[in-house]
């Protein structure tokens, strides 16, 4: 008998501010979803801390006795320098200055990322898909989010004099 079935997790939900028994969707079943690196440069100390914290959720999951389908994105496209709505891409700006194609980048440094996790003897994950690899998927979502209603407008920029 898993050990899920004998034992209670109890995880601390944002939204509500409380602890709450986990209870997945499937019995016995637990989809996880993380985001993965940008692949345009080498991975830190900071970039390993968000994986291993994922990996011991994974591992510890895997423990309790349930089924995990663990997905962690790989993000080859389409992330901005300094994180606003428009400039250049890292990985284009990346591939610039090293004269290299933009996909030499992603997979020189995604290549990198999975070295440094296996050091350091992460699990991988069950699936693991990149940005270019849904862009398709991506639009769709995003014009059924317009469709809907729920994008929110723009907030006016004021300019204080």
């Amino acid at each position: 008998m898993p050990l899920y079935q004998n034992q209670t997790l109890k995880i601390y939900n944002s939204l509500s501010g409380e602890k709450e028994t986990f209870t997945p969707i499937h019995d016995g079943n637990v989809g996880m979803y993380v985001c993965g690196p940008t692949v345009y440069s080498n991975v830190h100390l900071g970039n390993v801390r968000t994986f291993m914290s994922f990996d011991v959720i994974f591992r510890y999951l895997l423990h309790l006795g349930y089924k995990v389908r663990y997905v962690r994105n790989i993000t080859d496209v389409g992330h901005i320098v300094d994180d606003v709505d428009e400039g250049e891409d890292k990985i284009a700006k990346k591939a610039r200055l090293e004269q290299l194609e933009p996909m030499e980048v992603v997979q020189q440094y995604t290549v990198d990322f999975h070295d440094i996790l296996h050091e350091f003897n992460f699990l991988p994950p069950s699936i693991e898909p990149t940005a270019t690899g849904h862009i398709i998927e991506q639009i769709e979502i995003v014009k059924k989010i317009i469709d809907s209603g729920l994008v929110m407008k723009p907030m006016a920029r004021y300019i204080l004099t």
